[in-house]
Parts: structure tokens; sequence; C-alpha cells
């Protein structure tokens, strides 16, 4: 008879090495399956105290049948198993270690995924946990086993008969070599200013990134139409450029996806970091309002594919793919990803147009001008874990997009010939290492080209139908002038981090980081230069930034406390000709110059109640789509300042146990308060947009969330609220006269509440069936300032109330998931608009298929 012995004092030891503490135990040892970015190599964790640990134990194992072809060879084989398990001890993913082939990689993972386990615990609270697995395959003669040493545990599995043989006896044994939190648990309970949004469901559902984004507390994402529209992201208050991106540690306009968070594709993302206000030094940022960090999947090991194919509503169709593969023997690693999105847009809106009385009347019709296509790729090759570098990877990467663009910026006007497109080109290369004693090393460096377009070359006036009512007497729908821009911008930029520890296994940390970028911009209007006029795009602009930081990090009382002081330096040369109203050029140049400071805290009053405090007198500098305008529908500001803020944040969070009883409870609640002066904020203008210093402004805030999870996760509902007040406190200038008034065109009361239910094993082992509810209200806001006009002829944005289903299938069989989904926008077709009254699309149905291996 077979027995399976689960090794505990072999666990226990394994267990201790790994460095289990609190804060920095990677959930697998970093050095072998993880490829942190920029900000988690450069920034070692000091260990505090190890918790109490309970190891897991193995409850139930399933018998692997013997390979027919190995057995008719004679042939035996342990296959070693990585195995993730989830905290109900359910074994989620099993990977084979080191392949041995002739069918025994297969029999083996497939029975280990079966397996149940009594979970493990930190601290008396069930934990997930990855173990490694050694299942042996021996033919010999049946052996009646030695009572098993104390303090083994033994437990009897069912006989293995091997076609053609002696029954075979087999041992199973168990080492632990990692529990603990995983990597966004972890950023949840450091002293960051940060909220964690895990991607793992937005994959499978047809949501972009900036639906999911959405459905955070503190966060608001507003669209100006459908599939590729430009977006505004506001997070505590600031929004726009106040607010930065980042990839992998890399800026996300420098990436090779695009400018905007929506483009990229929800499917190459595991998990969002939002910073509020605090943004920590090793992202090189000069971020007035906070970051957002995409994180794609870390994980090197073996080979994986993934791909997913989204058919909507509007004639939309987006697919994604990705492959890995790791040579183990060299550490060469190959990884590609790309994807392409293509819609149409043409959803029905509310427009006014003249009836045959000549009298603007409601009607409803359908954008004609709206589509939007976008593609790209990129490839990344080079080595891990090796003695000599424990990352050195080059990524090359191509993108493309195009838009038509439908109508102006307040929706008044139609258009049926306007059109941008944005190209870009680039590589990055990564090198990450670890020296003795202490000292970590992570830089990234890189150089991307990008070229955007705009023509406005059209000789008709549409109107809201797609007819051509009149034929203009020159092109252009816009300026009333033809319209052929194209901007060239070269850029370079690296950012560098380091972190040492004095002493290894200590409270103390040091960091450093500097990032300086190179930019360098110029273009054409081919229609001013065809009519012998001066061409403004036509010189050179360059701007040059270097943003310094330096960091300590102490952890006491058992790291039960943290704090992270910093102070960054920030520098910014500008280089730029201005066109006269004499049509000569005037040379321009400015240097600019700041400081900034910043404290992070957190105290753990309790396993399951953190409470954190956070400031930063943070600096923002101007971007170069700012200063110099995007040559399509943002003009240049050449006088734009940098803009500063004292940012303060408060929170408490909680988060309970899994309870067999109650379930698990997970609560939060915080506040923020932003001190802006010389505020650079988008302002509409009848055909275009300018950014303009709004001099100060004051942001009070604040924002709470709840969660329930049903015992078994049957059932989990979540909700949030945000209140944001942003007002203009200027005295003086150009928005003098609406001191105290609200800044416009952002709403200020926003929540978010789902419900989901979860069946298991539904119509086989490891499947599941997801119902998820969610509902999303925005209060009304005006589109303009508050005190302009009377009460009753005010611009304004109505209350929005909107609802989405999506019902999901998902199959796991060994290392595979599959998933379909059938999802449901705005249920009861809502009428809903973000800014300047550009009406959003309405209800809209989409079916997507996801493949993970």
């Amino acid at each position: 008879m077979g027995v399976a012995l689960l090794s505990l004092p072999c666990a226990s030891g394994l267990a201790h090495a790994g460095g289990l503490q609190e804060e920095a135990a990677p959930e697998p040892p970093p050095a072998r399956t993880a490829e942190p970015g920029a900000q988690d190599a450069a920034q070692p964790t000091p260990a505090p105290a190890a918790p109490v640990i309970e190891l897991p134990r193995l409850l139930r194992s399933v018998e692997a049948p013997y390979p027919p072809e190995a057995a008719r060879e004679k042939l035996e084989a342990n296959v070693r198993l990585r195995l993730r398990l989830d905290a109900q001890g359910q074994v989620t993913q099993a990977e084979v270690m080191e392949p041995v082939g002739h069918g025994f990689d297969e029999a083996a993972r497939t029975a280990a995924l079966q397996f149940r386990f009594e979970p493990a615990k930190r601290n008396g609270v069930a934990a997930p946990a990855r173990v490694t697995y050694t299942y042996v395959f021996q033919l010999a003669a049946p052996v009646e086993p030695a009572p098993p040493p104390a303090p083994r545990i033994t437990m009897t599995a069912a006989k293995s008969h091997a076609p053609d043989t002696a029954p075979e006896e087999y041992e199973e044994t168990v080492e632990v070599t990692g529990v603990g939190e995983t990597q966004a648990e972890r950023r949840r309970k450091s002293a960051e200013a940060v909220q964690v949004v895990e991607l793992e469901q937005a994959s499978m559902e047809t949501a972009d990134l900036g639906t999911a984004l959405a459905r955070t507390e503190g966060v608001d994402v507003r669209r100006a139409g459908g599939l590729g529209s430009g977006a505004r992201v506001s997070v505590a208050g600031l929004s726009d450029d106040q607010v930065r991106f980042f990839i992998d540690g890399v800026p996300l306009e420098l990436a090779g996806y695009g400018p905007a968070i929506a483009s990229v594709p929800v499917n190459l993302v595991q998990r969002m970091e939002i910073f509020q206000g605090v943004v920590p030094i090793r992202f090189g940022a000069d971020a007035l309002g906070g970051a957002v960090e995409l994180v794609t999947d870390q994980d090197v090991r073996g080979t994986g594919v993934t791909g997913s194919y989204e058919l909507g509503s509007f004639d939309t169709h987006r697919f994604t793919a990705s492959v890995r593969h790791l040579q183990e023997s060299t550490g060469l690693l190959v990884r590609a990803h790309g994807f392409y999105d293509d819609a149409r847009n043409n959803y029905p809106i509310q427009v006014e147009v003249p009836n045959d009385l000549g009298k603007l009347a409601p009607v409803e019709v359908r954008r004609f001008h709206d589509g939007y296509r976008a593609g790209g790729a990129s490839v990344e090759a080079g080595y891990v874990d090796r003695p000599w570098a424990r990352r050195l990877l080059v990524r090359a990467f191509l993108n493309a997009a195009g838009r038509e663009i439908q109508n102006d910026v307040a929706m008044e006007s139609a258009y049926g010939d306007v059109t941008t497109a944005e190209g870009t080109a680039g590589a990055t290369l990564r090198y990450a290492q670890t020296f003795d004693p202490g000292l970590t090393v992570d830089a990234v460096g890189g150089y991307t080209f990008r070229r955007n377009r705009f023509l406005d070359l059209g000789t008709c006036a549409y109107d809201w139908y797609g007819r051509c009512v009149v034929t203009l007497p020159q092109p252009g729908e816009i300026e009333s002038r033809a319209v052929e821009r194209y901007v060239n911008q070269h850029t370079a930029f690296a950012r560098l981090n380091a972190a040492w520890v004095p002493v290894p296994g200590g409270a103390h940390t040091v960091r450093l980081a500097v990032a300086p970028t190179f930019v360098q911009r110029s273009g054409e209007d081919r229609q001013l230069q065809a009519r012998g006029e001066a061409d403004p795009l036509s010189v050179g602009r360059g701007v040059t930034s270097l943003v310094t930081g330096l960091e300590y990090q102490h952890d006491a009382f058992d790291g039960r406390l943290q704090n992270i002081v910093f102070a960054k330096d920030y520098l910014q040369d500008t280089r730029a000709k201005k066109l006269l109203a004499s049509n000569e050029f005037m040379n321009l140049g400015r240097t600019a110059h700041e400081f900034g400071v910043g404290d992070s805290l957190r105290y753990r009053l309790s396993t399951s109640l953190i409470a954190k405090a956070s400031y930063e007198w943070a600096t923002r500098l101007p971007r170069p789509d700012e200063l110099f305008g995007d040559g399509l529908l943002i003009g240049d500001n050449l006088e734009l300042r940098p803009e500063v803020s004292h940012n303060f944040n408060l929170g408490l969070s909680y988060a309970s146990a899994p309870s067999s009883r109650g379930g698990g409870f997970r609560a939060s609640a915080g506040g923020f308060a932003r001190l802006a002066d010389q505020l650079i904020v988008l302002i509409g203008r009848e055909s275009y947009f300018l950014y303009q210093n709004v001099y100060a402004a004051r942001a009070l805030g604040a924002l709470g969330s709840v969660g329930w999870t049903s015992p078994g996760q049957y059932l989990a509902l979540d909700g949030n609220a945000t209140w944001q007040d942003v007002r203009n406190v200027s005295t003086e200038g150009n928005f003098g006269a609406f001191d105290g008034q609200r800044i416009p065109n952002r709403p200020y009361l926003l929540g978010n509440g789902s419900a989901q239910g979860r069946v298991g094993d539904l119509l086989r082992d490891h499947d599941e069936l997801l119902v998820t509810w969610r509902s999303r209200y925005v209060h009304g806001f005006f589109r303009s300032w508050e005190g302009l006009g009377a009460q009753v002829t005010k611009s304004r944005i109505p209350s929005q109330l909107t609802h989405s289903l999506a019902v999901t299938y998902v199959v796991r069989d060994m290392t595979t998931r599959l998933s379909w989904t059938l999802d449901l926008q705005n249920l009861t077709d809502s009428r809903t608009y973000d800014f300047y009254g550009v009406q959003r699309p309405g209800r809209s149905l989409a079916a997507k298929f996801t493949l993970e291996r």
C-alpha cells in the first residue's frame, strides 16, 4: 500500500530559511520565480521578527496512474512540482520544476491539482502558500512501510498498479519553501499610500483598464466617447498629467502602448498599484496628484501562452496574445506581446437638429465618424537569474493607432473628415543585480520615437446624420482652413534605483533614485507652409529634466511600525521658440528648480487593523504636451510654471481572516487634502484645449470602502464612495473672480457597488460560474464655473446611475485556464456624460474568450 508522508521538520526549516517575514518574505523566492519591476528590485525590506507559521497539511491525495509507456520500458522517475495553494488549501497551480518526460510530468501534475490541504496559517490567519512536492514513481514489489519517525504524520493512499508490473510504492514529501503574503498584500500593508487592484477577474471580463481603475475609491475616470477616446483620470482630487502612469517602472508614454491607460490591454497587466498624492522615489517622477503603476505578469518560469478575443456592440473587436519561454539551463528568456483593437463606435446619441420649422429639436442619431483602430507588438529577450545579473533584458516595441473625430469638445458641431493618428517605436534595456553586502541595483533606460498626425482637409460641412449639407469655400471643418500637422518627438530616458541595507536582515534601508529625461520635438504644418506662412511647428523644441530622490526606511517594534522619509530634487531646462505676430520667432529658455520632502508612516494595530499617515511637498514639472501642445487639439502655452502642492493622507484599513462562520470582512476609511499652487488645468476653448495655471487650488476629500465574502467564497459584496471638494482659491489673476468656487467639469460625489455569486465544480472539477453585478453612481456637476449665469441656465451634467451584469464560466485544467464571459453594460440604457457634454455609449453587449496556459 502506498504511503503519503508529510515532512514537518524539513518543512519548518525551509520555511524559516526562506525568510518568512511579515513585510519582506516573497511568496516565491524573488531570485527564482518572479521578475520584479524597477520599484521592487531596488528596495529590499528589512526583515522584522518572524511570525508564527503553521504549515499546510495534506488532507487528501490522489493516485497518479503510472504512464503506460514508462511502465513498459521499466522507467522510474521523481517529479518535482511547485504547488500554489490558496487560503482555503486548494491547489490552484501545479508546475513541473524539472521535466522528466515519458508521461510522468502530466500524470503527476493532474493528480496534484486534485489534492486538498489544510491551509497554511500566519499568526492564526489562513494564508496562501507555495510548496514543493516530490512525486516518486517507482517500480518495486509491495513493501509494508515502516512506522514513520516522529513527528512525521503518516496517511495511507490507494494502491497504484502499473500495467504488466507489480504494484508500486511511492513516497510523497511536502516541503514548504515559502508561506507568506503575495506581493500585492505586502504592498497594501506597507507604509506607502497605495491601493492595489488585482486584475484576474477583470482580465476575464470586457472591461478595459480605465473601467477597472474607476471602480476604486478615490479614483475617477472620465471619457470623451467610446473605445479609443481621450480619458481624464483623477486620483484624490487631482487629475490629468498631475497623475503619472508607469508600466513595470517605465513611464507609460515611453513603453509602446500609447499615452492613455485605456489603450493598454487589460490581459497584459496583472495588477494596478495606485499611489495617492505621495509617490515613492523609485519612479523618478515629478507627480503632483499620485501615480498608477501597471504591473505585468512577473512569472518567467517555463513556457507560457495567453490570449483573448472580445467581440462587442458597435462593431468592437479586441485581441491580445503573449508568449514566453525560459531555457532553464542557460537562463535565456524570450517574451512577446501583441494586441489589436478595432471599433466603429457608432452608438446612438441625443443631439439637437433643426426641425421643419427651423427650430432646434432633440433627436436620436448614430455616431458616423468615430472609428478607432490600434495595434502593437513587443519582443523582449535576455537573461535572468545568472551569477552576473539577476535581470539583463532588451525589449523592442512598435505601436500605431488612428482615430476619427466626430465632434468638437462640447458636442455641438459634427465633423465628417477630421482624423488623428499616432505611432511609436523604441527599445529599453533593463539590468538588475544584487551585490554584497546588502546592495541591490535596478536600472532601465531607453529611447522612444513618437509621431502624431492631425488632418482636417475636408471640403464639406456635415450634419448629425452624416450628410454633407454645405460645400465649404475652402478645406477645413474646425478652423475654417486646411490643417495637415505632423509632430515628431524623440525621448531618451533612464531610471536608476539603488538600495543598501547596512546590516543584512536589519531594520534600516537607504535608497537612491536618479531619473534623467531628454525630449526633442519638431514638426510641420504642411498647409501653412504651402500658403507661405510661418510654421510654429517647424522649429525645434526641447525639454531636459532630472528628478533625484533619497529615501530612508526604518522598521521598528518587530515590524509593527514602518516609516519612510524622503527628499526629492527637480530640475527642468526648456528650450523653445515662440511665433510672434510679426511672423518672427523669439527664443525662449527657462530653467526651473524645485525641492520636495515627504514621509510615510504605517502602524499595525493588530494583524487585521492598519493605520497610515503620509505627507509630501510635491512638485510637477510641465510636460512637453502642456508646454508645446500635441499638434492636434491642444494648443501651446510656453508660459506654464511648475505646480506645487502640500499633500496629506490619512487612512485606516481592516481585513479579517477568512472565517468558517462569518466569512471575511474588509473595510477602509480615509481622508486627503491637497493644497496646490500654480495648478495646471486643461481648459476647453471653442475648438481646442489649452493648459493654464489656475494659480491656487484646494482639494479636500473623504473616501471609504466596505466588503464581505461569505464562507466558501460563494458570495462577495463590495461598495465604496468618494467625496472630493476641489476649489479655486486664487484671489487674483485670470481666475481671481472665481475665488472659492468649485473647479468646473469634475464630479464631487461618486460611488461603486458590486455583488458576485460564485459556484464551483459545476460541470467538472475546478470549474467556476461567476455572476457579477456592478453599479456606479456619479452625482451631477457643473460644466463651467458655478458662479456664472443664472441657476436655471447653468450648463450641468446630470446625476447618473448605471448598472452592468457579467456572467463568466471558468475551466481550469492542470496549468490551463479557459474562460467565457458575456458582459452587458449600462443595462438601463441610461444617458451618460463624462465632461464637456460628450455622450458616452448606451447599452452594449460583449463576449470575451480568454486562454492562459
